[in-house]
């Protein structure tokens, strides 16, 4: 069969590796895809924003399947739009409706609290309620969280210590730091513990877990600095122990699934719940509509199912039938970005050293091909993911190739795993 899957970065080649092993399928279509991407299938131009240009392309290249990758395309109702045009393709990822999940805050908040599911203490408020919530900050234990309502690429949420701080960042999101994203604000208590991240695939009725993982969100070693998209991941995660996951998939999966279908959310597709345990109680942090980046780059390796069965059991509501099989190494990916990032960077930047990694798999995302080399093309540029025995011996396997692979500005943290060994 010939499956075209949406979207860019590194979650995506790591998604189009796994399906790229599967015996069912004829051609793999990336689009718009990046350098690494173009080494297993075949890289479509491709503007994600433009629907009728996907449907086309659906046509076109007689795609049978199709797996949507990054959560904008989905908040913003490609499934909608594919599924009336196309009744009987077959389509990963869930409709606006669930899309919603990911694309407010408020939403989400909103769903856990109506459905059970554990969750920070939290209030919302509109550009029109911003002296309210102001006030509201006033009296707020600190730290404080304040959270973007809309999409705004891992980045919307800010920890504020000090309440003048919580102040200015609340006023400064309202008034557009985030754009559009930071129409409503969420406040919401601080949760003190440690994170993790699970992946359940959804047909709307049944799930299947994937490995858990635990990714690193912040610039600096020992998770200082700003948030980012994600500077590296870990699977599986030594914390989450049968017990811990007993009650994750009774309070929240369970709950989440029911929640999906009691409230007519239309949802074939991947769950990202993003966890913390506090005083040994999984709490969510929040919900993604897709799988994560740089988590998905030490999943997938682990996955030992047929991606694209899982894909088609998904869209066909047999997932029932499924059994998720699970390669029990230790996998640990670093990310690789460029000088400046999160902030403002510079593209084009000659790679070198990335051939030949005999532990593992490079994984790229801000990457493109510019006169026959490979160069920078994002501020995550590409994760080094390798397999081991442990933790250590998979970061050190990681860091060592790390250390070979050059570009102007790169940066790595070296100490993805700190707090779990």
């Amino acid at each position: 069969m010939n499956v075209l899957l949406l979207g860019s970065g590194g979650r995506e080649h790591a998604l189009a590796w796994k399906m790229a092993q599967s015996n069912k399928l004829s051609q793999l279509f990336i689009a718009p895809g990046n350098a690494g991407t173009s080494q297993i299938g075949t890289n479509v131009p491709l503007d994600m924003a433009d629907f009728k240009q996907i449907s086309e392309l659906i046509v076109d290249l007689k795609c049978d399947l199709v797996v949507v990758g990054p959560e904008g395309p989905l908040v913003d109702g490609l499934v909608d739009f594919l599924t009336e045009t196309f009744p009987s393709l077959a389509i990963v990822g869930p409709k606006a409706s669930g899309a919603q999940l990911e694309g407010s805050k408020a939403f989400s908040k909103a769903f856990m609290q109506r459905h059970g599911i554990p969750t920070a203490k939290y209030r919302q408020f509109t550009r029109d309620q911003m002296n309210d919530g102001l006030r509201y900050l006033e009296t707020h234990p600190l730290p404080v969280v304040l959270k973007a309502d809309g999409l705004a690429a891992g980045k919307g949420v800010i920890i504020c210590s000090d309440t003048s701080e919580a102040k200015k960042e609340f006023e400064d999101m309202l008034l557009g730091k985030f754009g559009a994203a930071g129409d409503t604000v969420v406040i919401e208590e601080f949760l003190d513990g440690i994170e993790f991240s699970v992946f359940v695939l959804t047909d709307g009725k049944d799930y299947k877990i994937l490995p858990v993982a635990k990714d690193y969100k912040r610039i600096g070693e020992g998770d200082q600095g700003l948030n980012t998209g994600g500077m590296g991941s870990i699977s599986p995660v030594p914390f989450v122990n049968e017990d811990l996951m007993n009650i994750v998939e009774n309070e929240i999966i369970i709950p989440t699934i029911a929640g999906i279908a009691e409230d007519g959310l239309e949802y074939k597709g991947f769950v990202f719940f993003g966890l913390i345990q506090v005083g040994g109680k999984p709490i969510v942090i929040e919900y993604n509509c897709r799988m994560g980046d740089p988590e998905t780059q030490s999943v997938m390796p682990r996955l030992k199912n047929d991606l694209i069965d899982l894909c088609l059991a998904t869209t066909k509501g047999h997932l029932a039938d499924q059994k998720i099989q699970i390669d029990p190494s230790t996998v640990a990916s670093i990310v690789m970005v460029a000088g400046g990032y999160p902030g403002s960077y510079e593209k084009g930047k000659a790679i070198t050293g990335i051939e030949g990694h005999e532990q593992g798999i490079i994984f790229h995302a801000g990457t493109k091909i510019s006169g026959g080399s490979i160069v920078t093309d994002g501020g995550r540029v590409l994760a080094v993911t390798s397999f081991g025995d442990t933790i250590e011996q998979a970061v050190n396997y990681s860091r060592q190739k790390a250390a070979e692979i050059h570009f102007e500005g790169a940066y790595y943290r070296r100490d993805i795993g700190f707090d779990l060994t």
